[in-house]
């Protein structure tokens, strides 16, 4: 039985990095991933963070040391090779960030590109906010916003004030368990420059998702590229060629309540809308 949350304050989060277990070190060595010598310290540290936090802030059923090494790092590593023809400067935002994963590790291990996490609850900005002093992560910033509110912010009449524009001004846009593909990708593809990258992070379903998610594509202006099998998930990468029109995405929790061309018993869904 799950031990349950006791939800208050964030305790003293721990200094000392969680070592990085044989099986990690080899399945990274396999994939390629090659680490700086401050990255498996920093890696470590955030892991000791993450699971510390858990305790008092819903952040991942995860409590395994060795288990998260390969479910959360390394999971959140499959996406390095894909974000490596990114120039330096290039900005990548986390949607749905929640404890920090993908956007942490690949913030750590890319210190050329600029990260954005974007995560709405407030405890979860919190603990955000602490694992980027304690690991001196200048390439990374938190945004407290619902993504629908992002992905509509132009900069306009003060915007987000945080980071500027944030609509289609992303060169990659990651995400990892935020929702079914129809939702998920109304929450990231708005956020992607024209010609920019959405990567997503999925389970077995993602190929059935893709399928289901069809409809919404066309109507966000983006197309499937591939999905990429990984040791521990898939990938649907995403491309974008013209502008999300600009009633995507609608307003807070729409796009959960009624996901883009999903039909609906005794209704046809409209996938060719504008």
């Amino acid at each position: 039985m799950s031990k349950p949350h006791v939800h208050g304050p964030l305790p003293a989060l721990p200094t000392q990095p969680l070592p990085p277990t044989p099986e990690f070190l080899e399945r990274a060595r396999v994939i390629g991933i090659e680490f700086d010598d401050s990255d498996l310290p920093r890696l470590g540290r955030y892991l000791a963070m993450l699971l510390a936090a858990n305790e008092v802030t819903n952040l991942t059923a995860i409590r395994d040391a060795g288990e998260a090494w390969i479910r959360h790092i390394l999971d959140s590593l499959q996406l390095l090779p894909m974000l490596a023809d990114l120039p330096a400067g290039a900005k990548v935002i986390d949607v749905g960030s929640g404890g920090g994963l993908p956007g942490v590790p690949l913030a750590v291990c890319m210190p050329q590109l600029s990260f954005t996490l974007l995560e709405a609850t407030g405890k979860k900005v919190e603990f955000l906010r602490e694992v980027i002093k304690a690991l001196s992560l200048a390439n990374c910033a938190v945004v407290q916003a619902r993504a629908e509110a992002a992905g509509q912010d132009r900069g306009e009449r003060g915007g987000s004030g945080r980071t500027g524009a944030m609509r289609e001004s992303f060169d990659a846009v990651v995400a990892r368990a935020v929702g079914p593909l129809p939702v998920l990708a109304e929450l990231t593809v708005p956020l992607a420059k024209v010609g920019g990258l959405v990567l997503l992070i999925k389970g077995e379903r993602a190929e059935t998702e893709v399928a289901e998610a069809e409809g919404a594509l066309h109507m966000l202006k983006a197309t499937h590229e591939a999905t990429v099998v990984t040791p521990t998930s898939r990938v649907v990468v995403l491309g974008k060629q013209s502008a999300t029109p600009r009633t995507y995405p609608r307003a807070d929790g729409e796009p959960k309540r009624a996901p883009l061309g999903v039909k609906k018993p005794g209704r046809d869904s409209d996938t060719s809308r504008d």
